[in-house]
């Protein structure tokens, strides 16, 4: 039998051993998930509340518009002209036409019961457009470009909100990828210690092994096998959890948010390919590596004495 075949055939077997391992310490596997999981569900749970949070300032952006008033004189060609150059610039997002006559019906709906006094005042307004930004950090360039644009006579806008609102989702970003480093990281020392529980209560079986000529590749496999399963199960099973919490606390206080963000909480479903991909490459990698670091330090070890036990 040739070599790649004799090597084909071991990793097969040593791939079985794995997933057996699995079932024959059940008690640990079942700990070792447990940890993975928590760890997992508490990443979840972070990564949904991060992706409110940058809806919601996604949602104040949108509000804090700059309105370009045209000028009065202008016709229907030159509407249209200065919407064009409007959409031109590389920051703006959307370009919303408001008339004279919707923009004083609006004003005279805000003033409620005293509208009546102003119905008869001939309307001052001219016709404008609702210029909502990408990126609101670029919103000083962006404002100079909107009053250069020909056609457009004054513009309104809160600078101060808009430089609120930036410093804001900075401080969001920053503090997101923080939070899921350190959840990481975390999650990584957890399992670590988790799998050197598990490779100190097989101690017996690993020096066995290695007493009876296993090389080190041959003794790691099965373990390496072992804890990427685990990762699999563990990733599975926190999408479903996190899935099923996160479903219940949307139907419970999600209309509470309606004001901000736009009738409920993001939909899970948005994001459950994303999750569903971080949480088996988390389980996986970390299993897979956990079972390798834990292990090598018993393979360091000497060959089992009977005497010992």
């Amino acid at each position: 039998m040739s070599k790649e075949k004799r090597g084909g055939g071991s990793l097969g077997y040593l791939t079985k051993e794995g997933f057996r391992n699995v079932w024959l310490n059940r008690l640990m596997s079942v700990a070792s998930i447990s940890v993975l999981l928590a760890c997992l569900v508490m990443m979840g749970i972070a990564f949904m509340l991060i992706v409110n949070m940058q809806e919601i300032i996604t949602n104040i952006e949108d509000a804090n518009v700059i309105v370009a008033f045209v000028d009065d004189n202008a016709d229907k060609t030159k509407l249209e002209q200065v919407k064009t150059d409007l959409m031109k610039i590389k920051n703006v997002k959307s370009c919303e036409y408001v008339s004279k006559t919707d923009a004083f019906e609006e004003q005279l709906e805000s003033l409620g019961g005293d509208k009546t006094l102003f119905e008869d005042i001939e309307n001052p307004l001219p016709d404008s457009y609702r210029v909502v930004l990408d990126d609101l950090s670029l919103f000083d360039t962006t404002l100079k470009e909107i009053k250069n644009v020909e056609g457009v006579q004054s513009v309104r806008e809160d600078r101060e909100l808009s430089q609120q609102v930036s410093k804001i989702r900075e401080t969001v970003t920053y503090i997101s990828f923080g939070v899921i480093i350190i959840l990481l990281i975390v999650s990584l020392f957890i399992i670590s210690n988790t799998i050197k529980i598990t490779m100190f209560s097989r101690r017996l079986e690993i020096k066995i092994m290695k007493s009876v000529g296993a090389t080190a590749w041959f003794i790691r496999w099965p373990f390496m096998v072992e804890g990427m399963l685990l990762g699999v199960i563990a990733g599975g099973l926190s999408l479903g959890l996190v899935w099923g919490v996160y479903e219940i606390v949307a139907r419970s206080i999600g209309g509470s948010f309606g004001f901000l963000m736009n009738g409920g909480l993001v939909p899970f479903t948005d994001h459950v390919l994303t999750l569903l991909i971080a949480f088996f490459a988390v389980g996986i990698l970390t299993g897979a590596f956990g079972s390798a670091v834990s292990i090598s330090k018993y393979l360091k070890e000497q060959e089992y004495d009977p005497d010992e036990e």
